[in-house]
């Protein structure tokens, strides 16, 4: 005697036709779901508006920020609602030498000449998490507050894997490619626009046998006065 149920399941047309039909759906819905947190495509840094460019070195870099709800809507969270700009990072090397990004340092200077690292993702999520008082702004409680139904670990997960698909996926840019990668500025009490008169500083990129690069500057003015922003 078989059990009830060891019998095969049969495929009739019509149970085949739904069963592919939910099949493709999922496909559908998960390749669309895929495709909503891909960026554009990032082309050569010559190809943009902010650049600075080392001819003698053969880099040139650019910077593409992420600054408005409409062009960051790809990103899993509205970070410039809690103060972080996004900003995509784009390094040509036109040499035939590879360079190493192990050590570089990328930072935001802003027009009074401070300078704010990138982000890490845990610094993302304390300011996205950060509990507060509603009757006192900015008053820290002086425990931490329990997660409500798992949306603070949906949230840091979300964070963790913007960083982890956006950021750049090599330490070394090899000859006559380009690298591009994502960052985040916490740009929280800076004057607005945080942009104007701003830059990005990239230093300690090091090329053939560890010489070091000379620094870049990338002035956000450039971004600002470019045509497809105005």
């Amino acid at each position: 005697m078989q059990p009830r149920n060891s019998q095969p399941v049969q495929f009739t047309p019509r149970r085949w036709l739904l069963l592919a039909g939910a099949a493709i759906a999922f496909s559908c819905a998960a390749t669309s779901f895929a495709a909503s947190h891909t960026p554009p495509a990032a082309g050569s840094a010559t190809d943009y508006a902010a650049t600075d460019s080392h001819p003698g070195e053969n880099v040139v870099i650019a910077a593409e920020p992420f600054d408005t709800p409409d062009k960051a809507k790809f990103l899993r969270v509205d970070y410039l609602k809690y103060g972080f700009l996004p900003i995509r990072v784009i390094i040509t090397n036109n040499g035939d030498q590879a360079i190493n990004l192990t050590d570089a340092r990328i930072q935001f200077l802003t027009p009074d000449g401070d300078r704010i690292p990138a982000a890490l993702p845990e610094e993302v999520e304390r300011v996205i998490d950060k509990p507060s008082n509603p009757a006192a702004p900015g008053l820290k409680l002086p425990f931490p507050s329990p997660t409500i139904h798992g949306r603070s670990t949906d949230k840091q997960k979300q964070i963790e894997d913007d960083f982890n698909m956006l950021g750049f996926q090599a330490m070394a840019v090899e000859p006559h490619t380009t690298q591009a990668g994502f960052l985040f500025y916490d740009v929280n009490g800076l004057d607005k626009p945080v942009l104007k008169d701003a830059e990005l500083y990239v230093k300690q990129l090091h090329g053939a046998g560890g010489k070091e690069l000379f620094d870049f500057t990338i002035p956000f003015n450039k971004y600002l006065n470019a045509p497809a922003h105005q």
